[in-house]
């Protein structure tokens, strides 16, 4: 007969395991089999403390092992299962009888949200972004979210891509602010959409570039990377630069035209390419 004992022992197999062994994936589909023997897969009034600890660290140590398997779907499940563990009281965990730390009893659930939110961001989801945030703030009324890391960290983000300030979410994803390393699976994904955010600028902006300011501005390697993405998006490359076609129903711009929008693309990335240079 299946017990939480059972499950306890899983967990502590599971835990030091890399997230890619097929041990793990195999462990982890047994966890969640065992729970649902225990029937505890969705909180009851029944549900002792102890397995509700279990089975909300069960669907959080999935959703974890999700995010670094860059598996966003299966994360969004667990996320959605552990919705109705999030929303119990904390008093519902501990009641155990083996009296959790307070860690413990709170569980991952600010990390889970956060990447959840960061989730939200990299999809350019940003109505579902800002319910969830709003939904947030609601619930930690009282103390507010600013001392947590978890939750600041894709909201700054957010922030700073809506502002135009690409150098400081480069800073913020390449430096030690990133909380964890689930958060950095997301770095890739906000730098593409960083680099088109910029190139769509760029087309505004300027009527050529240089192939090496490109490679800069573009957050780009080399300059044959540069050559492949201008190709992608139908610039034409020719002798050592890139030209922008006119948007549709754009005539020849002026010189004080390009001066002026180019003034957005150079005041969010000149931070950048300073910052750049030390690292390249």
């Amino acid at each position: 007969m299946t017990s939480e004992s059972d499950l306890s022992h899983i967990l502590a197999q599971l835990s030091p395991l890399p997230s890619h062994s097929p041990q793990t994936a195999s462990l982890l589909s047994k966890a969640k089999l065992t729970l649902l023997h225990l029937n505890a897969l969705i909180p009851g009034r029944s549900t002792p403390a102890s397995l509700l600890l279990l089975a909300r660290r069960t669907l959080e140590t999935g959703a974890l092992i999700s995010i670094r398997n860059q598996n966003p779907d299966a994360f969004t499940r667990y996320y959605q299962q552990l919705q109705p563990f999030y929303e119990l009281p904390p008093s519902a965990y501990s009641a155990s009888s083996s009296k959790p730390s307070e860690e413990e009893a709170a569980g991952q659930r600010s990390k889970v949200t956060g990447l959840y939110l960061l989730l939200l961001l990299t999809k350019g989801d940003y109505a579902g972004f800002h319910t969830l945030l709003e939904g947030l703030e609601v619930q930690a009324m009282e103390e507010g979210l600013e001392g947590d890391v978890f939750i600041r960290y894709p909201v700054m983000l957010e922030q700073w891509l809506m502002e135009g300030q690409y150098d400081r979410v480069w800073g913020a994803m390449k430096g030690k602010g990133v909380p964890s390393e689930e958060f950095a699976v997301f770095s890739e994904v906000l730098v593409i959409t960083i680099r088109s955010e910029i190139a769509s600028c760029s087309e505004k902006a300027y009527p050529s570039l240089p192939i090496p300011n490109a490679k800069n501005l573009l957050f780009l390697d080399s300059e044959g990377s540069v050559v492949t993405f201008a190709q992608e998006r139908g610039w034409v490359v020719k002798d050592g630069r890139i030209y922008f076609p006119l948007q549709q129903g754009q005539d020849v711009r002026t010189e004080k035209e390009i001066l002026v929008a180019s003034g957005q693309v150079i005041e969010n990335t000149i931070g950048y390419a300073r910052e750049l240079e030390t690292i390249v």
